[in-house]
């Protein structure tokens, strides 16, 4: 029989099934070993899982090996070769296990039959979780490619096998609950440009107000049957979530209602719920008692990954509730309501909007880039306030957001709701307008422009061929790292970045390298604190202080670009020598594929997203070194005028209309042509109708956006007239205040 670790890898959803019919966490992971090692056809296979108390690897799963071990080895960290592949975390891949030194003999666990071995450490960001080990009687059974796919396979499981080691016995701790009504009430927050959305709120938060789960005041079901249904439709309804992600959302959703279905599995959750209801709490009580246990408990806790499940129990509390009044909702989830909460991970937010959230209220200092982008993505409105009041609502409460232009209504008069009902029914674009979106691109007078779209979940592509994009201007690779409790794999990568360079609509597509850092934090890096987090450890920056991060980066996008025109993009590049040193880790990175005989990209070109001051002021040096350059206007803005954009109280002197935004732009078009080097622009100003003629002016015949918003760039652009065009950025380019180009722009 073959391996099939390909399958393994690509098959995500079949650890999502693994869940079913197991009532314990046992049953769970015994399923994992036997999975693994049926799909690598390996005699043995084994989890064991860290103990950080005393450091100690525990068994907790085996397959092929004695199972009276199960809970009883302990393997100090460093010990044996399972220790030592913890201990450095790193693989460990041996011909013949038994020959290395560090191999340690069990009396009675039966690992002298073996011969083969391979060990892969399961890492949670930089929390160590445990190590699956295979083995098997041939010798040389296992290559790099199994030692890959295990790879992969650990990622995946990573957070899941955190989640079990949370799930431990706990006190009871009763809560209190109180909630305060307010009247009609408009709130002007952070405009997302995401839509507009209305339904009744649900609340999240940290407070005592918003974090515990409240029953509404509506009949529930009272009887244990009602119960049971409910519990039995709720595992039916994630189940099915999970698997509707891993089809639409493959590149983010990996195992995301890990947690809801581990706590379904858990005998100490659902049971205790049962155990309350034999002893005279209604069934709905018994939920609200059991959630609110595990969240004070969760909440409490000084393990910051605990205290990020909060909202996930919350959140299953929400669903069972929702199930146990089945006659007056049909399913469980978000439809018909907004969810208010004081902030959310990326991964918390693909969860609601994956369960049909209307819409999203976010405290200020949730107000980041990478949220923005992310609901955008996934088609949900989005607005950040910093007015406390949100948190004073009852559930329940009528609202509308208006993302577009930044307004909150809180129970809105019957106006108002008229008003925005009536937008709402003409808010979606008609086929007819699609139909008339043309293949290509050309001003008046016949000059030719290229707009390509930007990409950050391999959902929008939908959108890039609906809009008849030209390629891929911009895919920002950040996602899959932001919405995951640890970093990707090589191989996860691999799978994601060919996805997206097979399924793009054009022949030019631009990976980005990961850009975090700024507003863009990593849940399982908090331990990198900055003061000026904009100004600190940011995009090439962090990537050239952790170069394993960045090789794994670079060799799965070279694998994926094979046979394709490959574009790498590398940002927030400051100097000259940002670009040459980015350029020895990619040659570094070929050569290694060369030298394995892995199939890759040999030739992909070499671009720089320019955002800084300092890049615009070498921006001809860097064009010599770059296939290309393109313009990054979102932070190019910001760190010209020095203005954070998702500072509510400096928000207003953001704008592209500055002159000194407007020279940087001229000077950066003009070394890119002057060295013959590819130039296009993204961001926001990109895709503004406005600026499209100035751009058009300066030079640019390349613009990455938004898909949607290719229709209204397209009609603007065909309106052009290049001579014009020229002729209005000279004039504008001799002005000297934001006002006075403010009004050229109102007056042209």
């Amino acid at each position: 029989m073959k391996k099939d670790n390909v399958e393994l890898i690509c098959s995500i959803s079949e650890l999502s099934n693994l869940f079913k019919g197991k009532a314990n966490i046992q049953g769970f992971l015994s399923k994992v070993t036997s999975t693994i090692a049926g799909h690598m056809n390996c005699d043995s296979c084994s989890v064991f899982i860290l103990d950080d108390l005393t450091d100690e690897l525990i068994l907790e799963a085996t397959e092929g090996l004695n199972k009276d071990f199960i809970g009883k080895l302990r393997l100090k960290s460093g010990e044996g070769l399972t220790g030592l592949a913890m201990k450095e975390e790193k693989s460990i891949l041996e011909k013949d296990g038994l020959d290395n030194p560090q191999f340690r003999q069990i009396e009675g666990f039966g690992e002298e039959a073996y011969k083969s071995f391979l060990a892969v450490p399961i890492l949670s960001g930089l929390s160590k979780i445990g190590v699956v080990v295979l083995e098997h009687r041939q010798k040389d059974f296992f290559n790099i490619n199994d030692q890959l796919a295990i790879k992969a396979i650990a990622s995946q499981l990573a957070t899941t096998l955190e989640n079990v080691k949370l799930l431990i016995s706990i006190d009871e701790i009763k809560v209190t609950e109180q909630r305060i009504v307010i009247g009609n009430l408009h709130i002007k927050g952070i405009a997302t440009d995401s839509g507009i959305a209305c339904g009744k709120a649900f609340l999240m938060g940290d407070s005592h107000n918003t974090i515990f789960l409240n029953a509404e005041d509506i009949e529930y079901g009272r009887d244990l049957k009602d119960f049971e249904e409910s519990l039995g439709n709720t595992v039916l309804q994630v189940e099915e979530l999970q698997q509707l992600m891993e089809r639409e959302h493959s590149d983010v959703a990996s195992m995301i209602f890990g947690t809801h279905l581990l706590m379904l599995s858990d005998s100490s959750f659902s049971g205790e719920m049962l155990n309350l209801i034999n002893t005279g709490d209604e069934p709905a009580q018994a939920v609200v008692t059991t959630v609110n246990k595990y969240i004070s408990i969760f909440k409490e806790s000084n393990n910051p990954r605990l205290q990020e499940k909060v909202q996930d129990i919350k959140d299953l509390g929400h669903r069972l509730l929702r199930n146990l009044s089945h006659k007056v909702y049909e399913e469980g989830d978000y439809s018909q309501q907004i969810v208010v909460a004081r902030e959310l991970l990326p991964s918390e937010l693909i969860k609601i909007t994956a369960q049909d959230a209307e819409g999203l209220v976010l405290f200020g200092g949730g107000a980041t880039a990478h949220i923005t982008i992310l609901a955008k993505s996934l088609g949900v409105p989005i607005i950040f306030t910093d007015d406390r009041r949100i948190f004073s609502i009852t559930e329940n409460t009528e609202m509308i957001v208006d993302a577009n232009q930044g307004h909150l209504f809180i129970n809105p008069d019957k106006g108002t709701k008229r008003k925005y009902e009536r937008h709402s029914a003409s808010a979606s674009i008609s086929e007819e307008e699609i139909s008339r979106i043309k293949e290509t691109t050309a001003t008046e007078d016949g000059v030719s422009v290229k707009l390509l779209a930007n990409i950050n979940l391999l959902s929008d592509l939908k959108n890039a061929w609906l809009f008849k994009a030209q390629g891929v201007g911009l895919y920002r690779s950040e996602f899959p790292f932001i919405i995951r409790n640890n970093f990707p794999s090589e191989e996860e990568q691999f799978q994601i970045y060919r996805k997206l360079i097979n399924d793009s609509p054009g022949d030019e597509i631009t990976l980005r390298t990961l850009d975090i850092g700024g507003d863009k934090i990593l849940s399982y890096m908090k331990d990198i604190e900055e003061e000026n987090p904009f100004l600190g450890l940011r995009a090439i920056r962090f990537l050239l202080k952790n170069k394993n991060i960045l090789i794994t980066q670079l060799k799965a996008m070279l694998r994926a670009g094979a046979g394709k025109d490959l574009r790498i993009m590398f940002p927030l590049v400051s100097s000259l020598d940002d670009l040459l040193m980015a350029k020895v880790v990619v040659r570094q990175c070929l050569e290694e594929l060369k030298r394995d005989k892995v199939e890759h990209n040999s030739t992909p070109r070499i671009g720089v997203m320019i955002e800084l001051p300092s890049a615009v002021m070498v921006i001809e040096e860097i064009c010599r070194e770059a296939d290309f350059v393109s313009i990054g206007t979102n932070d190019l803005v910001q760190y010209l005028i020095g203005v954070d954009r998702s500072n509510d109280h400096v928000a207003w002197l953001y704008t592209a209309k500055h002159p000194a935004v407007l020279r940087a732009l001229k000077a950066i078009v003009d070394g890119a042509l002057k060295t013959k080097c590819d130039v296009s622009i993204c961001g926001n100003i990109a895709g503004d109708s406005k600026l499209v003629k100035v751009l058009i002016g300066m030079g640019l015949r390349k613009f990455s956006m938004n898909p949607v918003k290719i229709p209204i760039i397209q009609q603007a652009i065909e309106s052009i007239d290049t001579e014009k065009a020229v002729q209005m950025t000279e004039e504008l380019l001799k002005l000297g205040t934001v006002s006075e180009v403010e009004d050229y722009f109102r007056k042209n």
